[in-house]
């Protein structure tokens, strides 16, 4: 299937590693003009890219300053970054959820916002958020991610009906246990927490997956791809799980 992505203009955020990287290169495997942004280098051939730091909150406006120096704005945006720290509910404090606002909520919805009224002008864009299946199934352990998602997910949603008339669509990403650096970082801190050694606990996650197997982030970039495509036109609204079947509810 020809996705009709080229020369499609694509910034795809937290892009140097793990599934922001993933859906760079297949945004680009399919003709996409991609801009990378993340803290180091994203090593993808062809990318343009743009060092910030998303915890900067001044980072946005000068990424998009970057953006807008370099071309057009673009037509497609992956909102994405790095994870928070693990906390439970009990001990998370305001000043704990303060400190992850600016790369994981602040941010995204900033550069969206800066580049919404060049998408609805040309009557097409894609904005896509990577979240996580934390927002239909909470993670123990992880309520700076599980509550912050939760909520960039409802600004998404809201967005989606706004402006789904203008040919732009916003759309979620459910990422279950795929086998990227994040995920081995996570199952060693359960680990730790828990007495376990990190294969114990790894082990534990694949048993719990219908699919038998971690996912692989190709698998997910394709999917973002698709998403970030023409053809996905009729996709709005929607948080899509890739999570080989683990999360039970519809």
């Amino acid at each position: 299937m020809d996705l009709q992505l080229e020369g499609k203009r694509a910034l795809v955020l937290g892009a140097s590693k793990g599934l922001g990287r993933a859906s760079a290169a297949a945004l680009a495997a399919e003709g996409a003009q991609v801009t990378t942004v993340a803290r180091s280098g994203s090593g993808i051939e062809g990318c343009l890219h743009i060092t910030a730091d998303l915890d900067d909150p001044a980072a946005p406006q000068a990424i998009i300053a970057a953006v807008l120096a370099a071309g057009p704005a673009p037509d497609i945006l992956v909102l994405n970054s790095g994870g928070p720290p693990m906390a439970t509910a009990a001990s998370a404090t305001p000043a704990d959820f303060a400190a992850v606002f600016p790369r994981m909520f602040n941010a995204q919805i900033t550069l969206a916002q800066a580049f919404l009224p060049a998408m609805r002008a040309n009557g097409f864009g894609r904005i896509l958020a990577i979240a996580s299946t934390s927002l239909v199934a909470p993670v123990p352990g992880l309520v700076l991610s599980n509550a912050v998602r939760a909520m960039l997910a409802s600004w998404c949603k809201t967005l989606a009906a706004e402006v789904a008339a203008d040919g732009v669509t916003v759309n979620l990403l459910l990422p279950g246990q795929i086998a990227t650096d994040r995920l081995t970082s996570l199952h060693a801190g359960m680990a730790a927490a828990q007495g376990l050694e990190k294969e114990q606990v790894t082990a534990r996650s694949i048993a719990a997956i219908p699919g038998g197997r971690l996912g692989r982030p190709e698998e997910f970039g394709d999917i973002a791809a698709f998403l970030a495509s023409p053809r996905a036109g009729f996709i709005t609204g929607s948080a899509i799980k890739v999570d080989g079947g683990q999360t039970v509810t519809l």
